[in-house]
């Protein structure tokens, strides 16, 4: 019997329950709740000083081109001629209109004669009606015809007034296409030239850049001389390209500049600075961070329960002590921020102290 009750003594603990494990406390964490945000961050590109109008001169008429009196780089006023054609063919033009007006002069004179003439002898009763309306009708033929002599002149001169290339506004020659010699056609660029006026500064933006950007109010950006940044102007963002240059993937920027300096010429290399704001994202410190199947993931509090569960996120970005997550997360939810260390799946735990997400 004793031996039965040694033997069974055994048997009978390893049956009772395990209170001191059912007693163990839960692990405590720390928890906070998610906020998304917007992040600012600054962005430094570096572009170019240009006009912010900027046209094409051509001549409206063909020819050989026999004088340039403007260059590269020459400032030049409106109005002011800036090359010329060969009119030979232009002057011939005209000398044969202004011939073909004299003569429609001429005839309107002898016509009109002719009119007053029978007008005046079939009042009397000496001309017949038919006699006096071929006379009426032949003065008014030459009246057209001179009419249309005096058109073909006035079209003769002002294509005789296209051999002179004029500045259309006050500006700066910034290319030239064309020289003494060659032949122009008519509508080929000549010159361009870069008004006087306000400024530019332009940029190429990277798509991706712009897609993360927040559609906000103008943000200021200030704009310095690369040469010498204590030169600088600000401005605002004026136009942006609607579509993607396809070899670089960039988009132009245009940025509109107030009280430019006179150093900052066109052309000149400028750099801007500005902020750009985010999507909506959430920032969460970097011991929030745990991994499940391989991707970053948070463990997230079951406030009903009090259990964590480990949840994949999207991150953004990683940063010396938080962590930029896009994707995974709702507003409001908790998760666990210190203390993730040897959690599981469905674990109940203790709350040490809850703080606000950024």
């Amino acid at each position: 019997m004793i031996g039965l009750s040694v033997i069974a003594a055994p048997l009978l603990a390893a049956c009772q329950p395990d209170t001191s494990a059912r007693s163990a406390p839960p692990r405590t964490v720390r928890i906070a709740a998610v906020r998304p945000v917007h992040v600012d961050q600054t962005v430094t590109l570096t572009g170019t000083i240009a006009a912010r109008t900027e046209t094409a001169t051509s001549f409206r008429t063909s020819g050989r081109i026999v004088e340039r009196l403007v260059d590269v780089g020459d400032h030049v006023r409106k109005g002011q001629v800036l090359a010329r054609l060969d009119t030979r063919t232009q002057a011939a033009d005209v000398q044969s209109a202004q011939a073909g007006v004299v003569a429609a002069d001429a005839q309107v004179r002898q016509t009109t004669a002719a009119f007053e003439r029978s007008q005046s002898l079939f009042a009397q009763g000496f001309a017949t009606r038919r006699d006096f309306d071929q006379a009426n009708r032949a003065m008014k033929v030459a009246q057209a015809n001179a009419d249309s002599a005096r058109a073909q002149l006035a079209s003769a001169e002002e294509t005789l007034s296209f051999a002179e290339l004029k500045a259309d506004a006050d500006g700066i020659v910034t290319s030239r296409l064309l020289d003494v010699g060659e032949t122009a056609q008519a509508a080929s660029t000549m010159f361009s030239i870069a008004w006087d006026g306000p400024r530019d500064a332009l940029f190429d933006i990277y798509e991706g850049l712009l897609l993360e950007g927040k559609a906000a109010e103008p943000v200021e950006i200030v704009v310095r001389l690369v040469a010498d940044p204590a030169v600088m102007a600000k401005g605002a963002v004026r136009q942006v390209a609607p579509t993607v240059d396809a070899q670089t993937a960039t988009v132009r920027v245009k940025i509109g500049l107030d009280e430019v300096p006179a150093r900052m010429t066109l052309g000149a290399a400028v750099s801007g600075t500005g902020r750009i704001a985010s999507p909506l994202v959430f920032v969460l410190p970097a011991a929030a961070l745990t991994a499940d199947a391989g991707k970053p993931a948070v463990w997230v509090l079951d406030p009903a329960t009090r259990s964590v569960t480990p949840r994949a996120i999207v991150v953004r970005s990683y940063g010396a002590d938080t962590v930029i997550a896009d994707g995974g997360l709702s507003e409001g939810e908790k998760i666990v921020v210190d203390g993730t260390k040897l959690l599981r799946p469905g674990q109940t735990v203790a709350i040490a102290e809850e703080t606000a997400s950024r």
